[in-house]
């Protein structure tokens, strides 16, 4: 098993890691609808408490924390492990949110049926060099039916909401090449790694996969999930893997590079930080714990990252 050291634990369901200037990590607890922060020595403080089921995270322009959340699920807890478990009871509806950090104030950027958009669980998001940003919607799923879901493109500012991929294969992580050319998306349930071919600020090739804009990248054998996704500084895609237990690392060209194993089935983001980038911070969310360990390899610097 590869050597990780245990920043903090007791954690509920933590997902959507910002490695931050300081050496923290600001992160979301779903199962608390929180915003967490947590020192280097594993101290946590709440940032915000959004309530739902805030899931992806990222830093914009503003340097304030935007933040995908999912409207809440139910969940399940069995031998350690929590799980989430089909869309809450008190199911809030899918939102994006700003926060800002020194404060912790909330605010709801957009919500569902702003311009005309379905939103039913936003998951994951990644900022581009324009200021925008993608995000996926995993949607919900409920005792006999699942949502069937889109990838959407979102100003910063509040101006722009656009469902530019439909439907998608309840997409999950997502991310941006270095060159930002090349949209990844990672499917949970098919567990397929997709790319899109970007023309431009929320412009995408509609026509380069067979029959739409998809182009399929990786899929692995054996019953597994995708959950969230990093990307290093050399392209590589790396993929939370749930069922086999830790990260795929893949090429641009659709290669399996390496499987980082790590010890929580539900091992669901991957970021980094410190000063060369080296640094991987991992969620271990059925555990609850978040862990670190050297990356043979530099992260990406992300557009508007923490300096």
């Amino acid at each position: 098993m590869t050597h990780f050291t245990t920043i903090a634990s007791g954690l509920r369901f933590p997902e959507g890691p910002v490695a931050m200037p300081d050496g923290s990590v600001i992160l979301v607890e779903i199962a608390n609808g929180r915003i967490t922060r947590v020192r280097p020595d594993g101290s946590t403080e709440t940032v915000a408490e959004p309530g739902g089921g805030p899931n992806g995270l990222a830093i914009g322009p503003d340097g304030k924390l935007y933040c995908c959340n999912n409207g809440g699920f139910n969940w399940h807890e069995n031998s350690g492990i929590l799980a989430p478990h089909g869309q809450a009871d008190d199911y809030s509806g899918g939102r994006i949110e700003r926060i800002d950090i020194a404060t912790g104030t909330v605010e709801i950027l957009y919500k569902d049926g702003d311009f005309g958009c379905r939103l039913r669980g936003p998951n994951d998001i990644v900022f581009d060099a324009h200021g925008g940003f993608w995000f996926t919607d995993h949607g919900k799923s409920r005792a006999r039916e699942r949502d069937i879901t889109g990838i959407f493109y979102a100003r910063a500012d509040g101006s722009l909401l656009e469902e530019v991929i439909f439907p998608s294969e309840n997409p999950n992580g997502i991310g941006l090449s270095p060159d930002g050319a090349s949209l990844y998306a990672a499917e949970t349930y098919t567990c397929r790694l997709m790319k899109f071919n970007v023309t431009g600020p929320g412009k995408i090739d509609l026509a380069a996969g067979l029959g739409g804009p998809g182009i399929p990248l990786y899929r692995p054998a054996g019953y597994k999930f995708f959950d969230s996704l990093g990307v290093e500084a050399n392209g590589n895609i790396c993929v939370a893997t749930i069922g086999e237990c830790g990260i795929s690392v893949i090429s641009p060209t659709g290669e399996l590079v390496e499987f980082v194993p790590t010890p929580d089935i539900f091992t669901t983001n991957i970021c980094w930080g410190g000063p060369d980038l080296r640094t991987a911070y991992i969620t271990l969310s059925g555990t609850g714990r978040l862990v670190s360990m050297e990356w043979p390899r530099p992260g990406l610097k992300l557009a508007h990252g923490a300096d």
